[in-house]
């Protein structure tokens, strides 16, 4: 049979086929699209030709199409449905394209030209960007190293690589093997009937003979920690999530360690002190020390914050909080002084209707652009929904993928990639994916959100919006792919249509009933917002901590112990994380250590500084309306990387961004004074 990904896909917006490719069509199309790419690259450079913007660097931009379209498609693939086929796969394939990428980056004819046709100047607008960022990019991966150092980096990039696929596929077994088996309906007590269901059909899915299995989301924190009744099956759920990945074949610690390890060999090697100096070279953060004392600056206020909370829920329960209680008797809180019950909520958020009368109508409303669902096109799993997208003028503007039930073939948490990217130099339309990983509801039940679950739909669809309304010419600059501590801004953004008041009274409708929310429900919730936000920032705060200082090793230095590495780097930094671990431990910290966020955790609180300016202003300029809509999409989410990030933003804005918004946003302005 033909391979699929070796040729332009037929389908509508040239969607791959994914019925039909395999496993090793990934791996075969990545091999044939690296041989095509390193004979582009051969042109280039032996063309004898003066270098020039069109034969060299718009040149470089475009080669690899074949192998741009099969790593898309496999990165998609790969965290979304991971069978063990394609987990096989994944091995093959990141050893591939490291190998690939060192051989491109490490290239001194390619580099040589490059570097020229940028030092000539003359180059303007998206052009120049283009020229600046693929320079140093190739600076960045070490262009400049002599061939003993190339050398050594090679290696690096293939340990480094290697380790990374073998977190992911562990800390994947251990997600799954830590997913507790409860034997009556009585340990799951506080729970809806409908998840109840659930949890018995996971567990007989997962091949147990009876009982009911929750299966554990990414996050440290576990949905079912708010609701269940009983405390012994509480403090079950949170050790099995805080423990995984440390004991057992599927132990993750020593290959968290092996990675910053050699991460910071190479930052060394590379003339860095250490990786996250390496790293913030990068993105907007100015400098390591700019972003330390960002967090330096919240961890105060936000742990006064986390302690005036838990001592309202000592003084609520009569006795001091464990770990495990926390969320069982913030819940409480929450219900009793503000009269807001999240499970109780749970029948108002039905996934259909918050997914059209929620997210999309935001959208519309925004942005003038609509959704046809379409049940025509391949998807490489049945729980795949694809929606059209037109924009307002009636265009066709591209594809949307939902794909929102987890499953165990599913990595956990919640994200969105690109299938293909609306870059006018290849002529073609965005196709974006949205992966959440809500518990799959029993058979004939609706699946119903909580009121998290709702911002993580509205979280990611933003990030989807920036990749549909990409408008430049060049792939590597277009839609999301801008400094990491600038992508979450936008999603971030997106989150504050939630609780639009014209917005909620159409989704928010009761799944039985049709009803709209009880009077006064969306007053006690916005009563609430600042309940338990000490303990989420703090916790939050305590991940970035952690990322930060596993990548701050020097060069050569042994951390010792992971565990008790961790423990010394929160307390060192005023965390106590035997009263409230962070949002990710070392274990099962898959951001930083298989996910493109290494020393990039700080991103999203960097980011939501922009984030709540931007909704001060929305709220300054009347609120969603299609004229706010429409310079939000054309000043910011089109023009991707096309020129600096933040000089977008100040050109929206009309000024840089202030701090006191995220302040009085999560309640720390009080405390920081």
């Amino acid at each position: 049979m033909t391979n699929p990904l070796l040729t332009r896909s037929p389908l509508p917006f040239e969607m791959p086929d994914f019925g039909a490719i395999t496993a090793q069509d990934y791996v075969e199309a990545v091999r044939h699209g690296i041989a095509g790419q390193l004979d582009a690259l051969r042109d280039i450079t032996g063309s004898g030709q003066e270098p020039t913007f069109a034969n060299t660097t718009e040149a470089f931009e475009a080669s690899g199409e074949t192998l741009r379209r099969a790593t898309m498609a496999f990165s998609n693939v790969k965290p979304s449905h991971g069978t063990p086929d394609i987990l096989a796969a994944h091995g093959t394939i990141q050893a591939l394209l490291t190998e690939h990428s060192d051989v491109v980056h490490l290239d001194a004819a390619l580099y040589d030209r490059l570097a020229a046709v940028d030092a000539a100047g003359g180059l303007e607008g998206e052009a120049a960007r283009l020229s600046a960022e693929t320079l140093r990019a190739f600076r960045h991966a070490g262009a400049g190293l002599d061939e003993a150092g190339k050398t050594r980096l090679r290696e690096l990039n293939g340990e480094i690589s290697a380790l990374s696929t073998r977190y992911s596929a562990a800390l994947l077994a251990t997600m799954n093997d830590s997913a507790v088996l409860f034997d009556s309906p009585a340990d799951l007590a506080g729970l809806s009937e409908a998840e109840i269901a659930s949890a018995a059909r996971a567990a007989t899915e997962a091949g147990h003979d009876g009982g009911y299995l929750l299966t554990l989301v990414l996050p440290t924190h576990q949905p079912a920690l708010a609701r269940l009744e009983n405390g012994a099956s509480r403090r079950r759920l949170f050790e099995a999530s805080t423990h995984r990945g440390q004991d057992g074949e599927h132990r993750t610690l020593d290959l968290a360690v092996a990675i910053a390890r050699l991460r910071a060999e190479r930052a060394a090697l590379l003339g860095y002190p250490n990786h996250a100096a390496y790293v913030l070279e990068a993105q907007t953060a100015p400098s390591l020390q700019a972003v330390r004392d960002r967090l330096e600056a919240l961890i105060p206020p936000a742990l006064a914050n986390a302690a005036s909370e838990a001592a309202v829920m000592a003084e609520d329960a009569g006795h001091d909080i464990a770990p495990w209680d926390r969320a069982y008797h913030s819940a409480r809180v929450q219900r009793e002084r503000y009269a807001v019950d999240a499970a109780a909520l749970k029948p108002w958020f039905e996934l259909d209707r918050v997914i059209h009368d929620g997210v999309f109508a935001a959208a519309t409303r925004l942005y003038g652009v609509t959704f046809a669902e379409r049940h025509d096109l391949p998807v490489y799993h049945p729980d795949v929904r694809v929606w059209e997208v037109s924009d307002a003028d009636g265009s066709t503007l591209g594809l949307f993928l939902g794909d929102y039930f987890a499953r165990p073939t599913k990595a956990g948490g919640a994200w969105m990639n690109s299938i293909r990217v609306g870059a006018s130099l290849f002529g073609e339309l965005p196709v974006v994916t949205n992966n959440l990983n809500i518990p799959a509801p029993a058979d004939g039940q609706p699946a119903l959100l909580t009121l998290d679950e709702t911002r993580t739909l509205f979280h990611e669809f933003g990030h989807a919006l920036h990749g549909l309304f990409a408008a430049g010419i060049y792939p590597s600059l277009a839609g999301t792919a801008v400094p990491r501590d600038f992508v979450e801004y936008p999603s971030q953004v997106n989150e504050m249509w939630q609780f639009d008041e014209e917005l909620i009274a159409g989704y928010a409708r009761h799944v039985d009933t049709g009803e709209a929310l009880p009077d006064g429900a969306l007053d006690r919730i916005h009563a609430a917002e600042l309940w338990g936000e000490g303990f989420a920032t703090t916790e939050y705060l305590a991940a970035a901590v952690l990322d930060m200082a596993w990548h701050s090793l020097a060069p050569g230095e042994d951390p010792g112990e992971p565990l008790a590495f961790e423990d010394r780097a929160l307390r060192e930094a005023g965390f106590d994380p035997a009263v409230l671990p962070p949002r990710y431990r070392t274990g099962y910290f898959k951001h930083i250590f298989d996910g493109g966020y290494s020393a990039g955790y700080y991103s999203y609180i960097w980011s939501e500084v922009l984030d709540a300016d931007t909704v001060e202003w929305f709220t300054e300029n009347g609120g969603g309306t299609r004229e706010n809509g429409d310079r939000f999409r054309s000043g910011l989410l089109s023009r991707g990387n096309t020129r600096d990030p933040l000089e977008s933003y100040t050109d929206f804005r009309g000024r840089a961004a202030r701090l006191e918004p995220l302040l009085v946003r999560r309640g720390l302005d009080a405390a920081a004074r």
